[in-house]
């Protein structure tokens, strides 16, 4: 079975390989991979590592924009950020003075903190919530296999369908469309995983239908922007499965990551000073994909982790089920390879991860 980034590995194997991890002094497995054509090898010189750590620390969006957003959200206002509100989001304005709204905003915002040990916490966090919903009880267990489906044009005629399915845990992105597409993605869903741009086009709708994969199905969402609590606010009070919102911390982690390795790949392939990165990336929009934040997660909750459907080739759609070709710039997909590369090759030497006494999983990516 041919892997993303090269890699060949049935799924049967991965109960062995699992074995193997528990026996390795450092819990990781190295396979041959075939590099990206972008990817740089080169090892960051140890005196260039506390720059790139300090300036992936850094978040001026979040310091003053977001900030301020979260002030007027929770004095019951509209962020001056957004002069024409949406009229979802002015018809849903007294949501701002419901206490549940207030204390999900309270309660996101007043744990930004950066805490890379909440990886292991998001058993607590995310997945003790699924169990109480699917009325079973397994506290502090992972589930032994979780399949995170990606949306990449790579999935078509990859027959990996019933191979998905096949894992106790599959997890989808931004309403990815699977009627019509099941030989190739599956057919099972156990959990959605969404931005919250995702949900805002589902708060436009009559009763914030946002649950393509059943009513059932729990979703948990991302939040990029703070007024988007308004859109939680609608959908929250209509879904009958739990709708979890991502721990701020987590979102952190995963920020500092993918920009640490952007950085990274951008002054290696550009020769620029490191400082210059933001000359080519709007910092306002830059952010990780869904996708990446969706592989932290079952890395998080999972013994084993098989990705499907991430990656292009020259001659693959964007999206299995749109026609869109171009990646958006807000994301740097190159740098997210190079991280999930060194996830595979070299976990213990990922930066923001190494002191978090947090052991990577099993972790296949399938092409």
């Amino acid at each position: 079975m041919k892997l993303s980034l090269g890699l060949r590995l049935p799924f049967s194997l991965l109960p062995l390989l699992a074995i193997l991890v528990l026996l390795s002094c450092r819990a990781t497995i190295r396979r041959t991979i075939t590099s990206p054509a972008n990817y740089v090898t080169a090892v960051t010189p140890s005196s260039s590592k506390p720059s790139l750590l300090r300036l992936a620390s850094d978040d001026p969006y979040s310091e003053t924009v977001v900030r301020s957003d979260v002030a007027a959200l929770l004095s019951g206002k509209f962020p001056s950020s957004y002069p024409r509100a949406p009229v979802v989001w002015r018809s849903s304005a007294a949501a701002l003075h419901r206490p549940e709204v207030r204390r999900s905003i309270l309660n996101w915002w007043g744990n930004r903190l950066f805490q890379p040990e909440i990886l292991s916490n998001l058993t607590d966090l995310v997945k003790t919530p699924l169990d109480q919903h699917a009325g079973q009880s397994n506290p502090n267990h992972r589930y032994a296999s979780c399949a995170v489906v990606g949306n990449s044009g790579i999935l078509l005629k990859s027959n990996h369908g019933d191979l998905i399915d096949g894992h106790d845990l599959v997890i989808r992105l931004n309403n990815a469309r699977i009627h019509g597409y099941h030989r190739n993605v599956g057919s099972k869903t156990n959990l959605s995983f969404i931005n919250s741009n995702i949900l805002h086009l589902c708060a436009i709708r009559n009763g914030c239908f946002c649950h393509p994969y059943g009513e059932d199905v729990p979703i948990i969402i991302y939040i990029c922007q703070a007024i988007h609590f308004l859109d939680y606010a609608v959908c929250n009070s209509s879904h009958k499965a739990p709708l979890l919102i991502t721990d701020i911390r987590f979102d952190m982690l995963c920020a500092r990551i993918v920009k640490y390795y952007s950085l990274k790949r951008f002054t290696k392939l550009t020769g620029k000073s490191m400082e210059d990165w933001s000359k080519f990336h709007d910092e306002k929009m830059f952010h990780y994909s869904s996708g990446m934040q969706a592989v932290m997660l079952a890395l998080g909750i999972c013994d084993q982790v098989s990705v499907f459907g991430f990656g292009k080739s020259a001659d693959s759609k964007h999206h299995y089920y749109t026609n869109q070709k171009e990646e958006l710039d807000l994301h740097d997909y190159e740098a997210e390879y190079e991280f999930y590369r060194d996830l595979m090759e070299r976990p213990q030497e990922i930066p923001f991860l190494q002191d978090s006494g947090f052991s990577v999983p099993a972790l296949v990516f399938y092409r």
